[in-house]
């Protein structure tokens, strides 16, 4: 019996297929590196057999200084197809995957602005229960990923949400570095990301609609 099939009491195949699961990945993405996570998420989360939308919050920075940024401004191009994140996204979802970048051991003004303008889903009660996650990225190893994460679950933790961070549930994570709380990756000078992530965010996105899943079914 492997790892995953001491922790979970199932074999990782059986994990792939889990269906009827509606996973909502939201990122914010500077210079395209949350960007891409997200849509390694979106792809894990397929594996899964989830149902998947990804989708980017409302960009606030004025276009002046976006456009004298050539990382930023190329991402906006990248992303202008990408639906703008709503409230009807997350109330259609049963599981929500967060990435964003690291902002003096925060989220960044987009994201948070997206999170505080959702007070009216949240008095309604149609934040409980959703199974949510995170992933972040920084400069360096110790530029405030794990402060990130933390501020954002504190914000899941108000919204009644199921909060299922990856831990070390599989020996993929200790390769991306180890973070218990969700994915993070360094990204250097030359905009690329250093540690390999990819295994782990896919593992973290099937993770997440693994307990998902639990979850509806538990609600039936």
């Amino acid at each position: 019996m492997g790892f995953l099939d001491k922790l979970f009491g199932k074999k990782p195949k059986e994990m792939e297929n889990m269906s009827n699961v509606k996973l909502a990945v939201v990122f914010y993405s500077m210079s395209g590196t949350n960007y891409e996570l997200a849509k390694w998420a979106e792809e894990g989360a397929k594996e899964a057999g989830a149902e998947v939308k990804v989708l980017k919050v409302q960009e606030l920075a004025p276009e002046s200084v976006i456009q004298g940024n050539e990382a930023w401004k190329a991402t906006v191009d990248a992303t202008k197809d990408v639906p703008v994140a709503t409230s009807d996204d997350l109330e259609w979802a049963d599981a929500i995957i967060f990435s964003v970048p690291t902002r003096f051991g925060n989220m960044p003004s987009q994201m948070k602005q997206f999170l505080d303008i959702q007070g009216g889903l949240w008095a309604q009660g149609k934040t409980v229960n959703k199974v949510v996650s995170a992933m972040t990225s920084a400069q360096n190893p110790h530029g405030g990923q794990e402060a990130t994460l933390l501020s954002l679950y504190t914000s899941m933790m108000h919204w009644g949400a199921i909060i299922a961070t990856p831990g070390y549930t599989d020996p993929v994570l200790f390769g991306a570095g180890g973070n218990p709380y969700g994915t993070s990756v360094t990204v250097g000078q030359d905009g690329k990301m250093i540690e390999d992530v990819q295994a782990a965010v896919k593992h973290q996105a099937k993770r997440t609609v693994t307990v998902a899943e639990w979850v509806k079914k538990g609600n039936q």
